[in-house]
């Protein structure tokens, strides 16, 4: 029975130790150093007199030192929380005070930086750490871990602006990594090309296929997602035969065709996506360059371990068509409640997805009230204790009996005496020519859909387009053109900016 994650880096250690694990545009490590570091972070963990199962904040950039950081908390018998070094001072701060951390691993350069923040604790200086290989201090503090215990405290805005720390425990990271090799049948000898920051849930996947299997992992310079051509040459010549993106990262490439002067043909395996809708249009240029390839679209939040549900492309689709999320993860509870919380099981009808199962989140942390809100007693389930987390996610089954991702519940709206799905009108809106980004926003004030797109089209030509596919009172009533979007941090459109220009 496996207790800990920590028990995969110690095998890949054992069976692939001079092996490449880890490497950025600076620094890499081999699964035995990567495991050494850890070791003695763990230590000096323990030796700051930091008791067990308490948070450790990372502060560094992204990096190599950061996922070693990670496992040195872990051996600790800690979970760790990163910080992005680029955060607003007011955000960090806030997310201090949930967290009121005892200690922080940084580096040198960092710590003055640090030292501005609302935070009294002391510190652990990463470059000054001695790796090592053993110490009874923390293989006793390993064998005390059990699969309940938390791994990590991501932090999420959500639509309110205000931090909350998604916690998850080791198993259910373990649950959703050995799904995923499984079904992605992931080797010792693939390699991974990570996009997402690491204090964003996309990473986990990235960090622990890795690690599980004793693959390696390539952590892309951000500045090569401004640069396609840079980038898929980085791809090839690394080769890069797995990524997991944001779909942000993915239409970047495809809207100036960039597979032109890179050939990935013999080179990337899978190209997972998540954490936004994956227009078709984009998808398809994908297809159309590499079609031999398999494609994957994951859906789910922070607060089910990265993702719940997949879809496995596996049929051709038009520009204009939703793509699906799919079908549930092994070992995951898929329920789609009316307003009523009655189930919903019949195409065309539709409900919030609810999911149950290993993999959720324990709840905030240091915040119960917000816990009691989102995971709640599975209303079908009057016999015994049974938490669920809704979503706020809007869904219905297609006649392929997939689950087909709508919009946000608070992107629903009534218009015109209609109920309408903002999500709808941004997928008819992204099949244009010309559109890589589009976002829809209800202007309470002024009683209309505004919509925000990358494109300088008429408001005529807009509606004529969109008349043959959404109903009229769909139809935006105001355009805002905007050549590049805003996009927070984790690469997705910033809608909180967004509503400044209503």
């Amino acid at each position: 029975m496996q207790a800990n994650v920590l028990e995969w880096l110690e095998d890949s250690s054992q069976r692939f130790g001079n092996k490449l694990a880890i490497c950025d545009d600076r620094e890499e490590m081999t699964y035995l150093q990567y495991h050494q570091k850890a070791i003695g972070l763990a230590k000096a963990v323990i030796n700051s007199g930091l008791t067990a199962r308490e948070p450790v904040v990372v502060y560094l950039e992204k990096s190599v030192r950061v996922l070693a950081s990670f496992m040195g908390i872990a051996f600790a018998g800690n979970f760790y929380s990163p910080i992005d070094i680029g955060m607003p001072k007011q955000r960090v701060n806030r997310i201090l005070e949930v967290l009121q951390p005892e200690l922080v691993i940084t580096s040198k350069e960092l710590k003055e930086e640090f030292q501005s923040f609302n935070y009294q604790g002391n510190y652990i200086i990463y470059e000054d750490v001695v790796p090592i290989a053993e110490d009874a201090n923390v293989e006793r503090r390993k064998r005390q871990i059990i699969d309940t215990d938390l791994l990590y405290v991501l932090f999420t805005s959500g639509s309110t602006g205000n931090p909350k720390g998604v916690s998850i425990t080791h198993r259910g990271v373990i649950d959703y990594i050995d799904w995923i090799t499984k079904t992605f049948k992931i080797k010792n000898e693939d390699c991974f090309g990570n996009q997402a920051p690491f204090y964003f849930d996309n990473s986990i996947l990235d960090i622990y296929s890795t690690m599980k299997m004793g693959a390696t992992l390539y952590i892309i310079p951000v500045n090569l997602f401004a640069q396609p051509i840079k980038l898929l040459k980085y791809i090839r010549n690394n080769k890069i035969s797995t990524i997991f993106w944001v779909p942000s990262a993915l239409i970047i490439v495809s809207k100036l065709r960039a597979f032109k002067n890179v050939d990935l043909t013999d080179v990337l395996k899978r190209v997972l996506f998540c954490g936004e809708v994956m227009p078709n249009k984009h998808l398809n240029i994908w297809r159309e360059y590499l079609p031999n390839i398999e494609y994957a679209n994951l859906y789910g939040p922070t607060e089910i371990t990265d993702a719940c549900t997949y879809y496995i492309v596996d049929r051709e689709f038009a520009d204009c068509d939703p793509l699906p999320i799919g079908f549930p993860m092994d070992n995951t509870g898929i329920l789609v409640l009316d307003e009523k919380d009655h189930l919903v099981e019949k195409p065309g009808k539709i409900g919030e997805l609810c999911v149950r199962g290993t993999g959720i989140s324990v709840g905030y942390y240091n915040d119960i009230e917000k816990t009691k809100k989102a995971f709640v007693q599975n209303p079908l389930n009057h016999a015994f204790e049974e938490k669920i987390y809704r979503t706020g996610d809007l869904v219905e089954y297609n006649e392929y009996g997939e689950l087909v991702y709508l919009s946000r519940k608070d992107f629903q709206i009534k218009h015109l005496g209609h109920r309408i799905e903002l999500g709808e009108i941004e997928n008819a809106v992204s099949s244009l020519s010309g559109i890589s980004r589009c976002c829809c926003l209800y202007d309470e004030k002024h009683g209309r859909i505004t919509l925000f797109l990358d494109k300088d089209i008429s408001k005529n030509e807009l509606h004529s387009y969109l008349a043959n596919m959404i109903p009229e009172y769909m139809i935006p009533g105001k355009v805002i053109y905007i050549q590049n979007l805003p996009l927070n941090a984790n690469g997705k459109i910033d809608r909180v900016k967004l509503k400044e220009y209503l």
